[in-house]
């Protein structure tokens, strides 16, 4: 099968496949916005690695006079990432393309772009889920996990988060289709599933996005923020189903009997690392139109859209986010 980075489509055709399913992949990238981003150039390794320095330990011993103090060596501290490739593929036949009455190949060029960004948003979500930095709304394990969100839990993160010296976010990733940043004011970021925004509004001090004024909106998923974290909601970042205490009359529950767990992350700026494969470009569109005539398919029968992508996302600085695991009131 004869391919190309766009298939057998027109240059303008070709240029369009592109624009369309990174803007559809756009929307649903929530994570992607607050990891720092290392982009892996094509033809070196698969393995990119994160480095940074040891900070020194202060100074507490004074200087005797005439005594040069002893030297010591600068050490840095490597974080590995491993790539991985992802993809999928949809087949057109020359029979739907001539007859049916729908825009399939546009069709299916958005729901591909669709999954594409759903794909990597999950791949985030998956790896900074599991951080080690742990809280919960009640008890000290998730199995005992019945309350919803307080102030006072956030309250406690944050102290930690600075704490631990980690920073807040004051850049985050373009939304554009250009890898930059733009700058936003500094707050810790906690990212959530919305079934937690009727809790998240009645906490004391909530601001919603609504009375931000010149405040910039992090995201359209934006909720509001309280004191000094802000939140975004999503309903891709999904719950642990049934795995918390007793869910009673008040508490959402898959089963019936245990409380559905719903972790919200709680991020400081670089606290994790994201890697694609030539930045921007990490999602590549394929597309071979039907009719197109080769030695496996002669009459040009089959054509195809499909993407594909080299990326994968690392947690750089476990002490820099946390997770509170919650349960939801029930409405």
């Amino acid at each position: 099968m004869t391919q190309t980075t766009y298939g057998s489509i027109s240059q303008r055709t070709a240029a369009y496949a592109v624009v369309n399913m990174l803007s559809h992949a756009e929307p649903v990238n929530i994570l992607a916005k607050f990891g720092q981003i290392k982009s892996a150039p094509k033809n070196k390794a698969e393995q990119v690695v994160f480095r940074r320095p040891i900070p020194f330990a202060p100074a507490l011993t004074p200087l005797a006079e005439g005594v040069t103090p002893t030297a010591h060596r600068i050490q840095y501290e490597d974080v590995p990432v491993t790539m991985k490739q992802w993809g999928d593929l949809v087949e057109i036949t020359d029979k739907v393309n001539d007859l049916a009455e729908d825009p399939v190949l546009a069709d299916a060029t958005k729901l591909a772009g669709e999954q594409a960004g759903a794909t990597l948003e999950q791949v985030i979500w998956g790896v900074i889920r599991g951080g080690t930095s742990v809280f919960y709304a009640n008890g000290a394990t998730r199995n005992a996990v019945n309350t919803p969100i307080t102030l006072n839990k956030q309250r406690a993160i944050v102290r930690y988060l600075a704490r631990m010296k980690a920073k807040r976010i004051s850049n985050i990733l373009s939304g554009s289709v250009q890898v930059g940043t733009r700058p936003v004011e500094a707050a810790y970021v906690a990212v959530c599933h919305t079934d937690l925004t009727a809790d998240i509004r009645s906490m004391p001090g909530f601001i919603p996005v609504a009375s931000y004024g010149s405040r910039q909106v992090l995201s359209p998923y934006e909720v509001g923020s309280v004191e000094d974290v802000r939140y975004i909601a999503s309903p891709d970042l999904g719950a642990f189903t049934d795995a918390g205490g007793a869910a009673g009359s008040t508490m959402l529950t898959t089963s019936g009997t245990a409380a559905d767990v719903y972790p919200v992350i709680y991020i400081g700026e670089e606290a994790y690392g994201l890697v694609p494969l030539k930045g921007s470009e990490s999602i590549t569109p394929r597309v071979i139109n039907p009719d197109t005539i080769d030695k496996s398919d002669p009459l040009g029968q089959r054509g195809y859209v499909g993407w594909k992508g080299w990326f994968n996302a690392v947690r750089l600085n476990e002490t820099w986010m946390a997770r509170l695991e919650v349960a939801v009131t029930k409405l």
